[in-house]
């Protein structure tokens, strides 16, 4: 069968530790189910955000494997769209920092309108 990607995050919401895991079609997609099933109950407005793009680049070709990875993400929930950037040494820590300034970015938006 096709590899699956299993993703586990340890999160502390509202003083509560969640600890969740959760498969995907590689491990972002793992990682992107895996934040939002231990956010979804404490703020489920998460419920109707996608990921609808994901891009990777490298920095700084020269280097390699041990160059810097720039992940864009472009995200929605039906009403809005919009891009958050990661960048790190490695492509998971890029793309987890994009994806929760994701979810920031939806969560005080969503704060605000109310």
């Amino acid at each position: 069968g096709e590899p699956v990607a299993e993703a586990t995050v340890r999160v502390r919401v509202k003083g509560i530790l969640e600890h969740t895991a959760a498969a995907g079609n590689g491990p972002v997609d793992a990682l992107d189910h895996a934040l939002r099933k231990a956010l979804e109950e404490f703020y489920p407005s998460l419920k109707s955000m996608r990921l609808l793009d994901y891009k990777v680049r490298i920095l700084d070709e020269s280097k390699g494997t041990a160059a810097k990875t720039r992940v864009l993400i472009t995200s929605g929930d039906g009403e809005e769209t919009w891009g958050t950037v990661g960048v790190a040494d490695n492509i998971i820590e890029a793309s987890w920092k994009a994806l929760v300034d994701s979810i920031e970015y939806k969560l005080r938006r969503d704060d605000r309108r109310s």
